[in-house]
């Protein structure tokens, strides 16, 4: 009881802590702090040589095309200088390439990488990660325009320069050299083979100390499933070995969110990590960004896809999405394209985490939350309330379980200095408070008992009677004991006829005057004994003004102050009692004026 009590007034005593305290820290702010160590930077990449030959004209078909251009000089569908006639033809043949131009030797071998950069993020502690499926693999199409653009563009330089050079006395302009190189492009690609191709996944991560700068490296990648490329289930499944304490983001559930919820996509623009304006530093930070959840979308192929106005761009393809609860609700992987190959920004198509879930569960890989998640929320809860002292040894011990953590070093720099410059609102431990309620209870509690007995006693004294002793009334006791000039002084005989004044009860039972009427502690209540025979005062024993010790002196009541140990019981106390009384009239009775 005592300790409930306590912590009772311990809670209604300590200092709260604001309630505003962290609340100008936006949803957004907090969910980027919160998921962002567990979302990195994928890579893909393919290693091979590319094989062309090399382009001859074929004259027959060529000399065909002659013919018709100088048709349309004459019909007037073309003019008649040299330069529209070339741009004519080169129109022309970049239209039906294969008709006009046959693959010969020599075989031109140019070695190429190819690849592109996506988001992935782990789902458990030991390494599995969670990607898109067009960000692990290419088909087969895909990679032969991948390679044919790093690749052949010198090849197809150097080729439309050779062919420009044979229209002689023709000035090549801008447009006749585009048209030039248009027809080599075509070629060389339809004619390109890749020998010797290799495929490398790898995830970038920082090295032990953290931080996302140029310590980063690529760390290989094991695929361990795919799915189909959109608008099918894209979906891949990755494992990093030798990991330990990831930092994991939760899954949630697709009923987390409906139409108008906001959607928070995190990821890798492009725009970003493709731009030699940005420091290594900025582009391995992912980026965030919030759009309502406008429809639910179902494939041809029979696949659920939520449509949203969150931005996403390429290289955002297979990061995490995000409520505002901070689970996962699915998966970006598609944006919309115009008519002329431009991607819509605006509209972005998530897979949901129901079909990611039964993915992993195909595998039989369990989402988990891991430890240093855990650890770093509450550091983070703690940082963002500017309880920096709490939040100080959390993020150390983050560190510890995960040396690479790429964030918690900075938030540990940030702490120190908080605490330095004094704004820190830590409250104070909890048993603090306890200790001080505690001790405040017990002087509020020592405060009450004294007073409940303080107005025990008061009215114990006030309801207990007040009793006369067995001799009854002081006239009585006088005229059967006592001569009657003992009761008044020599100066006053007068005063002894007056009948109905019985000064010596209403003297020595003024109500805590008498010690008889009123128990003493420890001892059983003693009713005073009578008086069997009559006492005659002695000189000595009460001479007026002079009251005997340890009796209570007229005007001055000894109230609250029994004589512990020493029962009013017995012979000898009555006595001195009458003795006191009879000594406290003559006093009275020597103060009264003459004539009274």
């Amino acid at each position: 009881m005592l300790i409930a009590a306590a912590v009772a007034l311990a809670a209604s005593t300590a200092a709260p802590a604001s309630a505003d305290a962290g609340d100008d820290v936006s949803v957004g702010t907090r969910l980027a702090a919160r998921t962002h160590p567990a979302v990195q930077l994928t890579t893909l990449t393919y290693s091979g040589q590319v094989v062309v030959p090399t382009g001859t004209i074929k004259e027959g078909p060529f000399n065909q095309l002659v013919q018709q251009a100088t048709a349309a000089v004459i019909d007037g569908k073309i003019s008649s200088d040299e330069r529209s006639i070339a741009k004519y033809l080169f129109q022309r043949m970049a239209a039906d390439v294969n008709r006009y131009l046959k693959p010969t030797g020599p075989q031109r071998t140019v070695k190429a990488e190819v690849g592109g950069l996506c988001t992935g993020w782990w789902v458990t502690p030991d390494g599995y990660m969670v990607t898109g499926a067009h960000c692990v693999e290419l088909s087969d199409q895909q990679l032969t325009n991948a390679f044919a653009q790093q690749a052949l563009a010198e090849l197809n330089e150097q080729d439309a320069k050779e062919i420009i050079t044979g229209l002689r006395g023709i000035e090549a302009d801008a447009e006749l050299i585009q048209l030039a190189q248009q027809v080599y492009v075509n070629f060389n690609t339809g004619h390109l083979k890749i020998q010797g191709l290799s495929r490398d996944l790898s995830v970038v991560q920082s090295l032990p100390g953290g931080g996302v700068d140029k310590t980063a490296k690529p760390v290989p990648a094991e695929l361990v499933s795919v799915g189909e490329s959109y608008p099918g289930k894209d979906f891949a499944l990755l494992k990093v070995n030798g990991q330990q304490n990831l930092p994991t983001v939760p899954l949630g559930e697709d009923s987390d969110v409906t139409t108008g919820s906001t959607l928070y996509i995190s990821g890798f623009p492009g725009l970003v990590t493709n731009t030699p304006f940005f420091s290594l530093e900025s582009k391995l930070e992912p980026a965030l960004t919030e759009g309502p959840y406008n429809a639910k979308r179902t494939t041809h192929e029979g696949v659920p896809y939520i449509q949203t106005q969150a931005p996403s761009y390429q290289g955002n393809s297979g990061g995490p999405v995000f409520s505002r609860d901070g689970k996962v609700i699915g998966m970006l992987i598609a944006g919309t394209v115009s008519e002329t190959g431009e991607a819509s920004e605006s509209e972005s198509f998530v897979l949901p985490v129901s079909i990611i879930k039964e993915k992993l569960n195909e595998k039989n890989i369990k989402p988990t939350q891991s430890l240093t998640s855990i650890r770093y929320d509450e550091a983070l809860n703690d940082f963002f309330l500017r309880h920096y002292k709490n939040a100080l040894p959390k993020f150390r011990e983050v560190q510890a379980l995960h040396p690479n953590h790429p964030y918690v070093a900075k938030y540990i720099t940030d702490s120190q200095q908080a605490i330095s410059s004094g704004k820190d609102e830590t409250p104070q431990p909890l048993w603090v408070w306890i200790a001080i309620g505690a001790g405040g209870l017990v002087v509020v509690t020592g405060v009450v008992v004294a007073v409940l007995l303080l107005r025990r006693r008061r009215s114990a004294r006030g309801a207990a009677p007040v009793q006369a002793p067995a001799y009854a009334s002081a006239q009585e006791w006088q005229q059967a004991n006592v001569p009657a000039q003992s009761w008044h002084h020599p100066q006053h005989p007068q005063q002894a006829q007056q009948a109905g004044q019985p000064p010596v009860v209403e003297t020595g039972f003024q109500p805590g005057g008498q010690q008889y009427g009123y128990p003493q502690p420890g001892s059983p209540q003693a009713m005073p004994p009578t008086m069997p025979h009559p006492v005659q005062p002695q000189p000595g024993h009460s001479q007026p003004g002079h009251s005997q010790p340890g009796h209570p002196q007229a005007g001055h009541p000894q109230a609250g102050h029994p004589q512990s140990g020493h029962p009013q019981t017995g012979q000898p106390q009555s006595v001195a009692a009458l003795e006191q009384e009879i000594a406290e009239l003559r006093r009275r009775l020597d103060q009264r004026p003459p004539g009274a």
